[in-house]
């Protein structure tokens, strides 16, 4: 293998439609050439320059074809199921995630969601918009609630699923969390394999969504797993959108069979016109924003510069290592 280039011998291509990478490299003295794409057509013509790529959505596999230079890529996000590995792996290419960089902001986005749904927020400010003073309620099963005693069930529990469950904890609920390895963790009541997520999911007043997307997550929540709910449950997810099945999650909210979902994620993005999610009064839509944080920027260069630092050394693993 050949031994990593100098600093000042890398180009570092940072592409992302919205955040100021590039600006934030350059506020720390960094030593690489460098350039800046805001979109897929920009980065194909110019991904053969780079040795380093910094990059997420805009990334697409047949840019491999032309990028002869490339050694690593620093992924802007947690997923990087967007990234075809085995090609990066036999290309010698490395791959790192940004797994951790926004851990606080989606946990507190699903949170928040959380909470809008419980207190009816979104219902609140549909009022304001049509200046509607709403009465109140003597229907108990139509009023907001309350969070304390409630059971959250998390699925998923990495950095993110552990944050939600701390910030659930603060609010008096039962953490129940689903994930392979079993064990133990301060806060949460129990911990189940992802085998027996049925057996949960009755229990749950609220199901939250912060597993990775991978073949034994794509469609875990199906209709099956939404009958199973209590048709007073919501469904959070600040996953992937194809973790749940999207038809079927549109059929219980539109029935009443469920009584809300706070959706972070589609499996079209942006959300078709078309989509019932739209209009539905019972669900809360954001736009793939949990991970929005003003340190987002920050955060990943702390990543890149740690593990360009790790290649100079010649060091066998880098943080948050997937290829």
């Amino acid at each position: 293998m050949q031994p990593w280039p100098k600093r000042n011998a890398l180009t570092i291509g940072f592409a992302h439609a919205a955040y100021e990478l590039r600006d934030e490299y350059l506020a720390r003295h960094g030593e690489a050439a460098s350039f800046e794409v805001r979109t897929v057509d920009e980065l194909k013509a110019r991904a053969h320059e780079a040795d380093v790529l910094v990059v997420s959505g805009l990334w697409r596999n047949e840019m491999l074809d032309g990028a002869g230079k490339l050694r690593f890529i620093q992924s802007v996000s947690a997923g990087t199921d967007q990234f075809d590995k085995q090609r990066l792996a036999a290309g010698g290419i490395r791959l790192a995630s940004g797994q951790g960089s926004n851990e606080r902001a989606v946990a507190e986005h699903a949170m928040s969601l959380i909470l809008a749904l419980a207190r009816q927020l979104h219902l609140a400010r549909d009022n304001q918009a049509k200046h509607f003073w709403r009465p109140m309620i003597g229907d108990r099963t139509r009023r907001e609630d309350e969070l304390g005693g409630k059971t959250l069930v998390v699925v998923g529990l990495g950095r993110i699923g552990m944050r939600l469950a701390a910030l659930a904890g603060a609010f008096g609920m039962h953490v129940i969390g689903v994930r392979r390895r079993g064990g133990s963790e301060p806060g949460i009541e129990k911990i189940v394999p992802p085998t027996e997520l049925a057996s949960v999911l009755a229990a749950a007043d609220i199901v939250a969504l912060t597993c990775p997307l991978t073949p034994e997550t794509e469609g875990l929540i199906d209709a099956a797993a939404l009958a199973a709910m209590k048709p007073s449950a919501f469904l959070i997810n600040v996953a992937r959108g194809r973790v749940v099945d999207e038809a079927a999650l549109i059929a219980a909210l539109a029935s009443g069979r469920l009584a809300g979902a706070g959706i972070d994620c589609v499996h079209e993005e942006p959300l078709p016109a078309d989509s019932p999610l739209w209009t539905l009064s019972n669900a809360l839509v954001t736009p793939h924003s949990a991970g929005e944080t003003r340190a987002y920027e920050r955060n990943i260069v702390d990543m890149l510069l740690e593990n360009l630092g790790r290649l100079e050394r010649g060091d066998a693993g880098l943080h948050n290592q997937v290829v």
